[in-house]
């Protein structure tokens, strides 16, 4: 049987959504893993949760990324352990040195709640390859700090591995800047480590995945990871 686990951090307000999420998806319980905890249960995949870890003091994920659990998470990730970042979760990913650049405030400087469109750019990696690259997919994003910033050596090497997952985009699939909800540079909403396997997004998947939602665009971040597992199991 396949084995989540979410970590939860003090703020975290999404730990629950996505727990439940994955739980009617994969038909598995969810381990939710306290902060302050010292290590993991073996895991198939690991999820940081959107939220406000820590009230977002200092910068958004920064005290997150040193508490004890995440000691265990780095650990287990550069093992091979599937690790998703949802919004806050990426950007802890980014501070603990798990992938690369940083999300910072929006310009407009304003918290934007809104469903966006996305476009599929990786259908490689482990929590995408359930879509098909090209696809147009509509899910919403919750954040104050979602601006995705590196530097042009990063963002090149980024595009030239095709370690952007997702971009914003249009209906259509354009990504431009009228399409581009927080500044992001290239429109990035999501990337992936060298592997496909450690995933950053800022839009929250666990939040229209089924129709009573008002949507099923989110539902293929899960079911990706069910198809990893099959496939790991032989």
């Amino acid at each position: 049987m396949l084995r989540a686990s979410v970590i939860v951090f003090p703020g975290s307000n999404c730990d629950r959504d996505i727990k439940v999420a994955i739980e009617r998806i994969t038909g598995a319980p969810v381990n939710m893993v306290w902060h302050g905890d010292a290590s993991v249960p073996v895991s198939d995949f690991i999820v940081l949760p959107g939220g406000f870890s820590y009230g977002d003091y200092l910068r958004c994920g920064a005290m997150a990324a040193h508490s004890p659990i995440m000691r265990d998470v780095i650990t287990k990730a550069k093992a091979g352990t599937p690790v998703l970042g949802v919004c806050n979760g990426f950007q802890i990913l980014c501070e603990a040195g798990l992938l690369p650049g940083v999300l910072m405030r929006n310009r407009s400087l304003k918290f934007i709640c809104r469903d966006v469109d996305l476009c599929i750019d990786n259908d490689t990696s482990y929590f995408t390859r359930a879509y098909r690259k090209g696809q147009v997919i509509r899910v919403p994003i919750a954040h104050a700090e979602g601006n995705y910033f590196a530097d042009e050596v990063t963002l090149d090497l980024l595009e030239a591995e095709g370690r952007v997952v997702l971009r914003y985009c249009d209906a259509d699939g354009e990504a431009s800047d009228a399409s581009n909800p927080n500044g992001s540079q290239r429109n990035i909403a999501g990337i992936c480590d060298e592997t496909g396997r450690i995933v950053g997004m800022m839009p929250h998947p666990e939040r229209l995945y089924e129709a009573t939602l008002g949507g099923i665009d989110g539902r293929r971040v899960f079911e990706s990871a069910v198809v990893g597992f099959a496939e790991a199991m032989g």
